[in-house]
């Protein structure tokens, strides 16, 4: 790597272990105003000072970021598709690497859809963002989305995506959490960080996701919904952190989620 690609990646994975919480927040490009995400500015700005890096569309940079804060932006660069509409893995590139210059970001995400119908298309468009982002110095995150088909979401589907994202070149990979999942750690070269996908029962399931998950090799995590649609957006967000970052248990993690929820926090 170049200088400016590692200091990139050094912006979003933190210097002293690697590691990194990533707050996805770019769910409005085909679900339009989701809950708690209907006024972003609102959602977003406490969670700032917790997190280590935002993942989001440059409309919702534009308009609803303060350039005050010194966050690292991982910027979605693929869409063209709705909830309404037909297929998700629909999508193209939607950004100018220009553009994501001038949003000083420090990486740009794009999704592909392995084994749709439109697997050639979006693994194509990998590979163009990538040659543009190479010759900048800024890295791609490749997010290995299912679309409405969750259960795909096994080792060998999802070991198949990365590796193949990864191939491409991929300076990141985004996927799901699944049993054996060390197997697609072991299988992808670049570092990987899981998602959280739709907002789950509890928060004690994200927590053992997140442990699980940083327990078999994971990088870090990119969770959006089981984060800001929590009660308790703040004490959630510390809490994952403090299992990416220091290596707490999932007690742990939930002592401290409940001591900050019972502060307000």
């Amino acid at each position: 790597m170049d200088w400016g690609m590692k200091n990139r990646m050094s912006r979003i994975f933190k210097p002293d272990d690697g590691h990194t919480v990533m707050l996805a927040v770019d769910h409005g490009y085909f679900l339009g105003p989701v809950s708690r995400l209907e006024k972003p500015a609102e959602t977003i700005e406490p969670l700032i000072p917790l997190v280590d890096s935002l993942m989001l569309t440059r409309g919702l940079l534009r308009n609803c970021i303060n350039p005050k804060y010194n966050i690292p932006v991982v910027l979605r660069v693929s869409g063209g598709n709705s909830i309404i509409g037909g297929a998700l893995s629909n999508e193209g590139i939607t950004v100018s690497m220009q553009d994501a210059l001038r949003l000083n970001v420090s990486a740009v995400a794009l999704s592909i859809y392995v084994g749709t119908d439109h697997q050639h298309q979006t693994l194509i468009n990998l590979a163009n963002l990538i040659n543009a982002a190479e010759d900048y110095g800024i890295p791609v995150l490749a997010v290995t989305a299912v679309g409405k088909e969750l259960e795909k979401r096994d080792a060998r589907y999802l070991s198949l995506s990365c590796r193949i994202a990864a191939e491409l070149g991929a300076r990141i990979v985004k996927t799901y959490y699944c049993e054996d999942f060390e197997k697609v750690i072991e299988s992808c070269p670049v570092p990987v960080v899981i998602a959280g996908g739709p907002k789950m029962k509890s928060e004690l399931d994200v927590l053992e996701i997140a442990y699980n998950a940083m327990a078999r090799g994971a990088k870090g995590v990119d969770m959006g919904r089981n984060i800001w649609q929590s009660e308790w957006p703040q004490a959630m967000a510390s809490a994952i952190s403090s299992i990416v970052h220091k290596k707490a248990s999932v007690k742990q993690a939930v002592d401290l989620f409940n001591s900050l929820k019972n502060r307000g926090r």
